[in-house]
């Protein structure tokens, strides 16, 4: 790493689509701007590491998730629809429902998908480092994922993010 060459380190535990966004976002601008990045995938943030990205939203417990449509007139579309926790719990299929709107919305504003992202992170030389503990307890293997990730535990991001301008955790 040059001298002047800025490291970010970031840390994903979340893997629905909300969260999904905010590491590949953040590697990718860091990375266009010339950053060293790396990016440790642990527990639920595992699984944006695999080939079969099915990443959803879930809107229970998310009070502060707006439920916007992404369809009809201006003002029908600027309607902040609270759901309360007893519908996004009880009703069949809500959490794949949600997802579809949160994906129609970000088409609309043509947001990249998770994939596109992950996609430029490894265009863009992002390090990917796979938690090999949390592959063990979840039961995953190493061909359920890209090949462009590395597999590691604690140590291997450690030793990445020891000497890292910015580390954060998602």
């Amino acid at each position: 790493m040059a001298e002047d060459t800025k490291k970010l380190a970031l840390i994903s535990a979340r893997g629905t689509l909300d969260w999904a966004y905010p590491p590949f976002i953040l590697a990718s601008a860091a990375a266009a701007m010339d950053w060293e990045v790396g990016i440790f995938f642990t527990f639920y943030g595992l699984p944006l590491l695999k080939k079969d990205l099915k990443a959803k939203v879930s809107p229970l417990g998310n009070p502060a998730m707006p439920m916007k449509m992404p369809f009809g007139p201006e003002g029908f579309q600027n309607i902040n629809w609270p759901i309360p926790n007893i519908i996004t719990s009880n009703v069949p299929f809500f959490e794949d429902l949600a997802t579809s709107l949160m994906k129609k919305t970000f088409k609309n504003k043509n947001v990249a998908t998770v994939k596109e992202l992950r996609d430029m992170c490894v265009e863009l030389d992002v390090k990917m480092i796979a938690c090999q503990m949390t592959m063990d307890v979840f039961g995953f293997t190493r061909e359920e994922f890209i090949d462009e990730c590395d597999i590691g535990g604690a140590a291997a991001f450690l030793s990445y993010a020891a000497d890292a301008n910015i580390t954060l955790f998602i």
